[in-house]
């Protein structure tokens, strides 16, 4: 793979029937359908729809924070990652099929470890800016370094900018560690918060969500792990940004607390709605996430960090 720094002009990466132009700020990617048997408007960038098509061709001319790119840090690289997408109509001799599509450019050396942080429209409200990363001591600046001793404290920190939206809460709705970038079947996945906001890594370690210092932010202590010692370890998340006032069993932020039990972050005397997290947390309210009526989830992808025995 070729690695261009920020300042350099592009990146070309050809296949038969794709061309990727990636330049700083923005891509341009160009599918040529040769032989005329794919609907070219049929073909999907992450979430984006085509700039424009013709016959033979669907091209997208895309700003690296639209179509729900990904970016992830490699040592000194940052990658935005997406796939192309054809939907074949039914009936149709040319199958569905999906490519990765990949920009890669070396770290800028001012460049700040935000793993994750698009710009959306939530439903015809403000536009929102989440962020994901890992943070020094005491969560006033990023981290020196991604690498940690185990038992050692990976402070992480989530959070939402809301402009002039109404007051949202930040949460952490599922957090596994795994080897991949990638979530896939055949990945071994290390359990960090499950069950809509348990942090059931908080049972057998020191782990903890931290109090809040802002209901736009969430700050975890995570207890470095045995989980895939000195390998890369990625950290995927459901980043959910809610309004205060609809919490549930579904939408919570909990801690274990030795000798006493599940403890809402939030507001301890209702931590009765913790005790699912032994269980099954279910909400009893069927609104789904979708209609944005009490607020917007995304996943993200921290990494890669590594745990070693020193």
């Amino acid at each position: 793979m070729m690695i261009l720094s920020f300042e350099q002009k592009l990146l070309i990466v050809s296949l038969p029937d794709m061309k990727l132009d990636c330049r700083p700020d923005y891509m341009t990617l160009v599918w040529s359908e040769s032989r005329s048997q794919a609907d070219t408007s049929l073909f999907r960038l992450g979430s984006c729809v085509p700039t424009s098509v013709s016959a033979r061709e669907a091209v997208f001319r895309v700003h690296l924070n639209d179509c729900n790119f990904r970016m992830l840090v490699t040592g000194n690289h940052l990658m935005y990652t997406n796939e192309l997408v054809y939907y074949s109509p039914p009936n149709s001799v040319t199958p569905s099929f999906s490519l990765p599509v990949v920009c890669a450019y070396e770290r800028p050396k001012d460049w700040n470890p935000v793993i994750y942080n698009p710009v959306f429209n939530t439903y015809g409200q403000d536009d929102l800016v989440f962020s994901f990363g890992i943070m020094n001591d005491d969560f006033s600046g990023p981290a020196e370094s991604t690498s940690f001793s185990l038992g050692s404290f990976i402070h992480i920190m989530a959070s939402v900018e809301q402009q002039h939206h109404q007051p949202l809460l930040m949460l952490l709705d599922e957090c596994v560690a795994a080897t991949s970038p990638e979530l896939q079947h055949e990945v071994a996945l290390y359990p960090i918060i499950t069950n809509k906001g348990c942090l059931v890594d908080s049972k057998t370690s020191l782990s903890r969500f931290e109090p809040r210092v802002k209901s736009s932010e969430i700050h975890l202590s995570l207890q470095a792990f045995r989980f895939a010692l000195g390998e890369e370890v990625f950290i995927h998340c459901n980043l959910l940004a809610w309004d205060p006032n609809a919490l549930d069993h579904t939408k919570k932020a909990c801690n274990y607390v030795k000798d006493h039990g599940w403890e809402l972050l939030d507001h301890p005397t209702y931590s009765s709605i913790c005790d699912c997290c032994e269980s099954s947390c279910k909400s009893r309210k069927t609104r789904s996430l979708t209609s944005g009526k009490h607020g917007v989830e995304r996943k993200a992808v921290l990494g890669p960090i590594t745990i070693t025995d020193s």
